[in-house]
């Protein structure tokens, strides 16, 4: 029932920038707090970004102040990753996330590669 759908990864150039969608259903979205994770190769899976339910706070991890920013639609409900000036190391499948009905959901993730 509860369902994130991630899109928008794809390859881009380092300098380059990118804008990840996470489609959510199943769930009263605009009552949650929404989280984009990342894990890349070889690498433990990590916190990006959080924002709150009425986009009133955000977080980001220290690798991608200033670079990333998190936003939502909650008449949409849709979180949304814009990422800029991306770097080789921000290769990850990115996963949206959001813990509902006392358990943390999962998107299947979506792939950024930074390479040029």
């Amino acid at each position: 029932q509860v369902q994130l759908v991630e899109s928008g990864g794809g390859l881009v150039q380092p300098g380059g920038s990118l804008r990840l969608s996470c489609a959510a259903s199943g769930f009263a979205f605009s009552s949650y707090a929404m989280n984009w994770y990342r894990q890349a190769p070889g690498k433990e899976r990590e916190l990006v970004a959080a924002i709150s339910s009425s986009s009133g706070s955000t977080n980001y991890a220290d690798s991608v102040k200033g670079r990333f920013t998190i936003s939502r639609d909650n008449a949409k409900n849709t979180v949304y990753l814009q990422m800029n000036s991306l770097k080789h190391e921000d290769t990850a499948v990115y996963y949206c996330n959001a813990v509902v009905y006392l358990i943390s959901r999962w998107g299947k993730g979506t792939l950024v590669t930074v390479s040029s």
